[in-house]
């Protein structure tokens, strides 16, 4: 997705080895606009797919989601990383760990919002290791559901993640792809899903 890759380009910080900071318009901030774009690309690749429920964790998947959620006209679940004293005890779990944060989340979804009978579509924000698909994966196949396929805003793919995925045979689509980071600036993969 051009748009998304000027974005990355104009607005994003390149922090180390391997963190893009994007939080002027998709982790802090968020520009509607484009996350309405980005749902339209999501939707337009996993339109045929049957889907039903869209699935993330909290929280800077949740605004690519819900605008995916609104095009193919299903809920939206996302998986709470901390639990609330209004989260029963009746939840599917699964632990996370973040590379960027250093820390493990155990994540959970009610098992009232999440069926055998739902055909689900990961989004998140970034791939970078895998981890959190991971970890949706572990509750969906938990629940019986089908993963029918994963969404990714922004791939970077010289971490481990996608050839995870790629693994699985899991239909994929990620809208910007990152093939590395040289002298503070991104460069991208200019292969098509």
């Amino acid at each position: 997705m051009k748009e998304l890759e000027e974005r990355i380009r104009t607005d994003g910080r390149v922090l180390g080895k391997d963190v893009l900071k994007v939080d002027s318009f998709l982790n802090h901030q968020v520009d509607p606009m484009l996350m309405e774009r980005m749902g339209e690309e999501f939707y337009k690749h996993f339109k045929d797919s049957g889907i039903n429920k869209i699935l993330t964790v909290e929280s800077s998947g949740i605004a690519p989601a819900v605008m995916t959620g609104l095009k193919f006209q299903v809920p939206v679940v996302f998986a709470r990383k901390h639990k609330s004293v209004t989260l029963s005890d009746d939840l599917y779990t699964s632990e996370v760990y973040s590379f960027t944060k250093k820390t493990s989340n155990h994540i959970s979804i009610a098992k009232k919002y999440l069926s055998s009978d739902d055909k689900v579509l990961i989004i998140d924000d970034f791939l970078a290791n895998g981890q959190a698909v991971n970890g949706l994966n572990t509750i969906i196949e938990d629940a019986g559901a089908t993963l029918a396929g994963i969404g990714i805003v922004i791939e970077k793919s010289f971490q481990k993640g996608r050839q995870m995925i790629d693994k699985s045979g899991i239909p994929i689509c990620s809208l910007a792809k990152i093939k590395a980071f040289e002298n503070g600036q991104v460069v991208f993969d200019e292969e098509e899903d």
